[in-house]
This record gives structure tokens, sequence and C-alpha cells, in this order.
């Protein structure tokens, strides 16, 4: 079995501080410095547009948007979402998107939640009911790169973050769906503390890894 290296960094941290610690665990799992790993987090309230983002998914307000280099459209990320970041090496995109997908829904049922995908559209959906005027909710989401056969950016699974902060953007480029998290599916606070173990243990099996701890130093060594 493989093995899978988990980078804990905390809450409340700034995106561009990651995205340039993605950078360099990227360059050096691509040229075979390191093993797979996955960077969980926080992150500081931020929104960030992917490579198909047009003007009229962004904030209408002015609100700042960092432009990254993954896939998809507009989203934000902030306190009570829990943001993973694999850098793994793959052999086809379609396939690890489906399994990233996996993973959250699986996560999401240890927790008490029916989660699932919906046809042509990325990411973790609650089902609406259609004849109830009621429409799909998206609980996570997924964007990723991968450059050199190894994957940057990821996932992002809503567990107990204000979903206001989405009322300024149009989700990942979707009108015609609402957003939700596992705390407001089952009424009862669910942290993204709760949550972690259950993507560990998840992502290990979907890569059949066996987890193990790395810190954020060890990839500057």
């Amino acid at each position: 079995m493989s093995g899978l290296a988990i980078v804990r960094l905390g809450v409340d941290v700034p995106y561009e501080q990651v995205w340039a610690l993605q950078r360099l665990a990227h360059a050096r799992r691509a040229s075979g410095e390191l093993g797979d790993l996955c960077l969980l987090l926080e992150h500081a309230p931020v929104y960030t547009a992917g490579k198909r983002t047009g003007p009229e998914d962004r904030p209408s307000d002015g609100t700042p948007v960092i432009d990254v280099d993954r896939g998809g459209r507009v989203t934000w990320h902030g306190p009570g979402q829990l943001v993973g970041y694999p850098i793994v090496r793959i052999d086809d995109v379609i396939p690890y998107v489906r399994l990233l997908e996996g993973v959250l829904i699986q996560v999401c049922a240890d927790l008490g939640v029916v989660a699932g995908r919906v046809d042509g559209r990325a990411g973790v959906w609650v089902r609406g009911e259609a004849s109830h005027g009621v429409p799909d909710r998206r609980l996570g989401a997924i964007g990723i790169r991968v450059a050199k056969g190894v994957t940057m950016h990821g996932f992002a699974l809503n567990c107990a973050n204000d979903l206001s902060w989405y009322n300024r953007i149009v989700p990942c480029g979707i009108r015609d769906a609402g957003v939700t998290s596992l705390s407001a599916e089952t009424g009862r606070r669910i942290t993204v503390d709760e949550v972690i173990p259950y993507a560990e243990k998840r992502l290990g099996e979907a890569l059949k890894a066996e987890i193990y701890d790395m810190y954020e130093e060890d990839l500057h060594a």
C-alpha cells in the first residue's frame, strides 16, 4: 500500500500562502522528492475564480476575487468549510474527479447526510424536489489542475460556514441551484474538526493509501 501524507494547516489561512505552498509541494512531488500528500485547512474568507469564470459570475459589488489556475468558475472559501488540496500523481483526470466526489459523498454519509452526483455538474449535491420547487443544493465543490501528471487544488466541503457569502456570486456559474452545508442539512453544528478524521479515512481508502502525518516545515526541507 502506498502512503498519503496529511498536512494540517489550521484555520484562517490566507489563500495566497497556501497557493504558494501548493506550487512548492507540486514541484517536489513532480520531481519525485515527495510522495503523495494532501493539505487540509480552513481559509480566511476569499473568493477565487477558475479559468471558466465569466464576468457575470463575479461579485456585482466589486468584492475582490483571486484568479487562479484551476478549472471551474468562481467560488468562496472561508471559516467553517473544509478545504483539501491533494497533491497526488494520477493517470487520468475524469476518474480522479469522480474519486474526489465519491470521497465527499462517503464523508457526508458518515455524518448522516445523503448526497450524490448531479449529471452535468461537478461536485456533490443534496437533491431537491422539483415538484415542490425545491432546487438541488451544492454541498461540496471540486476544482483541480493537473500538470506533469500531478494534481493541484482539490475540494471544498461546507461544514458550518456562513452560507450568505455565496449571495454575492453565482457559485460555480450555476444559477438554478442552491448551496447548503452539513450543519444546515442535519440541524446540528458540524465543525471542520469533526469532519477531518472522516475525510482522511475516506481519502486513504479511495487512493488505497496509508495515512500518515506530515508537517508544513517538511515541505520546505
